[in-house]
């Protein structure tokens, strides 16, 4: 067995284990949305993604997952770039966040992403901890964690679930609820 293999098994042993662990959403409605900036892709190209400057242009989707290339996280990096143009519409920004390094973001920007939206590296778990969004026992992980942060900086919605089945149906709906409120 490789070395490569090994590894890939046991980090898969341990996403199966923290699957099988209750996922919450630390941060609430209300509560203020950590600031930071990170480096980041988008298409395959590198830049750096920053909090406070999205935030300038509309609500910011920010969603938290383990590892790209993954199953589980590339079916929703997926399902946000199919989604991405109804967010645009809406004025939205998504930006994804793993632990992954730059390199691995590029190559999952460019393929899993489509092109479609950004994706930052948190390898130094950071931003997960302020998030509070780092899997127990395996913080360079994140758990699969979706927040709608809206203009002036608060969460606007939380979901957490390792299934990534409705972060997108669920988010989709948190921005357009929110963009209704906006137009009153």
């Amino acid at each position: 067995m490789t070395h490569s293999r090994l590894r890939r098994m046991l980090a898969a042993g341990i996403l199966a284990l923290c699957t099988a662990l209750p996922a919450r959403a630390e941060l609430k409605p209300g509560d203020a949305a950590p600031d930071f900036s990170a480096p980041a892709a988008i298409g395959g190209k590198p830049f750096r993604f920053s909090l406070a400057d999205a935030l300038k242009k509309g609500p910011v989707v920010l969603y938290f997952y383990p590892k790209a290339f993954t199953q589980g996280c590339t079916i929703e990096a997926n399902r946000f770039a199919e989604a991405h143009d109804d967010y645009a519409k809406l004025g939205a920004t998504v930006i994804g966040v793993s632990g992954d390094d730059i390199e691995t973001l590029q190559r999952f920007s460019a393929t899993e992403c489509r092109n479609k939206f950004a994706v930052a590296s948190d390898a130094d778990g950071k931003i997960m901890k302020s998030y509070d969004a780092a899997m127990p026992f395996v913080t360079s992980y994140a758990r699969r964690i979706s927040y709608v942060i809206a203009p002036d900086g608060r969460i606007a919605y939380a979901y957490s679930s390792m299934s990534p089945d409705l972060h997108v149906p669920n988010t989709l709906d948190a921005v357009r609820r929110w963009s209704a409120t906006q137009r009153r």
